[in-house]
């Protein structure tokens, strides 16, 4: 599907990956609306690249139907927005839970639903999402957000089967550690022993290709994650026993600490 000329409404635009594709997606035409929780950081964002802008928070229901109401007729949804949610199941409250779900999952679920009925009336549209490497394969300290970005993988993947007869595409597209911006990146953590990180525009690239070429599900990391992830998924249990094999390694721990604050 071609990004000129579309309407486009960006999630989590003010993030180091949504700074990135912001950028693009204007640089490619389209008809760009960005969102976050922070008025402010959009006006500056969106008025350079000649962009709309609509504040909301995603945890917050109504703020949700509200965003699709004031987008209206967006033919391409770029769903960028996530939290952390790292760290032990049993340091969260229940009303974190809810806020890390809702952001993570259910505000793109409730957006593909309501955004959706318009691009299958059209015959045309496309709905991607922004994952995470983790959507493949578990690791300690990541329970919450594990399960937020394997659930919005199956979503993605079962909801493309269902819009498909209506012309409507849907990707997901998969990042391992992104460097030099993004939720990873603010946490000064260094990276975890052995792995490499991709950046924001390798990300933004592989989310344009996404929707351009309807490509369903694109990941983007090293080989090495990639092979890791994808034995992962066929053998559970020996990529867990693997995982415990290496030299102890803190640098989990430094960036569920640094990252506390974001629950």
């Amino acid at each position: 599907m071609k990004i000129a000329g579309e309407t486009v409404l960006l999630t989590g635009a003010t993030g180091g990956i949504g700074r990135a594709l912001a950028a693009r997606l204007a640089r490619a035409g389209a008809d760009l609306i960005v969102t976050g929780r922070d008025a402010d950081a959009l006006r500056a964002l969106a008025d350079p690249l000649g962009a709309r802008w609509v504040a909301a928070d995603l945890a917050d229901t109504c703020d949700v139907e509200h965003l699709a109401k004031a987008c209206a007729g967006t033919g391409i949804l770029v769903a960028n927005a996530a939290l952390p949610a790292s760290g032990d199941l049993l340091e969260y409250t229940p009303e974190q839970i809810d806020r890390a779900l809702a952001v993570n999952l259910r505000s793109q679920v409730v957006l593909a639903r309501l955004l959706a009925p318009a691009m299958a009336d059209a015959g045309r549209g496309h709905l991607a999402f922004v994952g995470s490497m983790s959507g493949k394969a578990a690791t300690p300290n990541s329970s919450l957000y594990t399960a937020s970005k394997f659930a919005l993988r199956g979503f993605a993947h079962a909801l493309r089967l269902d819009l498909r007869p209506a012309g409507v595409g849907v990707s997901v597209v998969q990042p391992g550690f992104v460097a030099e911006a993004g939720m990873f990146a603010r946490t000064g953590a260094s990276l975890p022993r052995g792995a490499r990180a991709v950046t924001p525009d390798q990300v933004a690239s592989a989310v344009l290709r996404a929707v351009e070429h309807d490509r369903g599900e694109i990941n983007i990391a090293p080989l090495k994650l990639r092979l890791r992830c994808a034995l992962s998924v066929q053998f559970p249990a020996a990529a867990a026993w693997l995982q415990g094999q290496g030299a102890p390694d803190d640098s989990g721990r430094r960036i569920v600490d640094a990252q506390r604050a974001s629950r």
